[in-house]
């Protein structure tokens, strides 16, 4: 099973690189979120959805299979 690594870039299948901060729970109903940064600003996005692969129905011409794949390393600060 993949896991999120904290510290980790990441790049989204649009192109974008992020940077993992942390895996957060919500306090409703206890899921995990993955807060990351991109453009020094903060996101977050369910853990789930995050490791999801890409909806090839949606998007046929993407050839990067997960939503998010590691790049290794950390991102340069900006």
């Amino acid at each position: 099973m993949r896991e999120v690594k904290i510290g980790a870039k990441y790049r989204h299948f649009k192109g974008m690189e992020v940077e993992v901060l942390m895996i957060a729970k919500d306090s409703e109903d206890l899921k995990e979120l993955v807060i990351y940064k991109h453009d020094n600003e903060i996101w977050v996005r369910p853990l789930e959805e995050f490791l999801s692969e890409v909806d090839n129905n949606k998007y046929p011409d993407v050839k990067q299979r997960y939503r998010f794949e590691e790049l290794g390393g950390v991102l340069d600060e900006k």
